[in-house]
């Protein structure tokens, strides 16, 4: 067996020691989720009393999607026990528990800027506007992992059509909720709050590009970005901003989040591209979430149908 030297093993590979500790208690819930399976019970049941409603709110009237792949599902334990929200925690196993009491309810979505209807939404009249969908889609994450999971929602173009933007708009800016009372990981100033993150038009308007509101059948867990996220799948999943409170259209490129904590790092359009590397680490390879081996990563996350968008741009400048 090959076994590495410390030398050899690139920083974004080693375990922080907090990750380690916090592995046993996803271990520990592993377990209790095998345990519940042999009694019928469902992923979601196991989580507090206020998270599993949130989990088990069935969508009725899914329709499948074309633009779905044919991957293998990411596990459902494994999707909500693993994620990267800094609002609430920068350790990955740390929202799942943190944001189980996080209140989705009342909740509306200011729509403003560039557009000819300017108005507050209730959250749940922007998730009857449009036939929900079920897109199965890839998911990469600019660290190096990736997850498949069944989304649901329909087009972004269906509520920006609705919003009838001018000819001003150029992009379009999504606002997350700043609420630290709520949300532990606002207290400090880890990132600047709100976190902020843009589009261009014609990204926006793509039918890839998703205004989602669920997942596995189910309405979004509060960890994942309930009530309402976007999902970019070409791009990586910092782009796909969560807990969203205010689309605005404007004629200029929206200052987002991590393009401001570290522009060398983190570009504005942020495509999945294995040919340009984050300068600490490559981005040629992925590892899927559950799995131990690396697979080779895909230009536009694979999702080819994009790559019109962006004829004749430089994607190493412009990244």
């Amino acid at each position: 067996m090959l076994i590495k030297q410390s030398s050899d093993i690139p920083s974004s590979e080693i375990t922080p020691k907090r990750l380690y500790l916090n592995r046993r208690k996803f271990l520990a819930g592993a377990a209790l989720a095998g345990a519940a399976a042999a009694v019928g019970l469902r992923s979601g049941e196991l989580a507090s009393p206020s998270m599993a409603v949130q989990a088990n709110a069935k969508i009725d009237g899914i329709k499948k999607s074309s633009f779905s792949t044919n991957e293998a599902i990411t596990p459902y334990k494994d999707v909500t026990n693993y994620n990267n929200y800094y609002e609430f925690s920068t350790d990955k196993y740390e929202p799942a528990g943190l944001a189980k009491d996080f209140k989705t309810r009342p909740w509306t979505v200011t729509i403003d800027g560039a557009v000819e209807k300017k108005q507050v939404l209730d959250v749940d009249t922007i998730i009857k506007m449009a036939a929900p969908e079920e897109r199965i889609y890839r998911h990469r994450c600019v660290e190096g992992w990736s997850i498949v999971v069944p989304w649901a929602g329909f087009s972004l173009s269906e509520l920006i059509n609705k919003a009838k933007p001018t000819g001003k708009a150029k992009f379009v800016e999504f606002t997350t909720i700043e609420d630290p009372k709520q949300m532990p990981g606002q207290r400090g100033r880890v990132l600047d709050w709100p976190y902020v993150e843009g589009l261009r038009m014609d990204e926006a308007m793509h039918p890839l590009a998703l205004l989602c509101f669920g997942m596995y059948g189910q309405a979004l867990p509060n960890q994942d970005g309930a009530p309402l996220r976007i999902v970019v799948p070409w791009k990586y999943g910092f782009k796909s901003a969560k807990a969203i409170v205010r689309i605005r259209f404007t004629d200029s490129q929206p200052r987002n989040t991590w393009n401001q904590m570290a522009p060398n790092e983190y570009g504005f359009y942020s495509n999945v591209n294995p040919n340009v590397d984050h300068p600490r680490w490559s981005q040629a390879k992925e590892r899927r979430l559950g799995e131990f081996l690396k697979r080779p990563t895909l230009m536009f996350n694979g999702y080819d149908q994009v790559a019109s968008l962006y004829s004749g741009m430089d994607l190493k400048k412009n990244f």
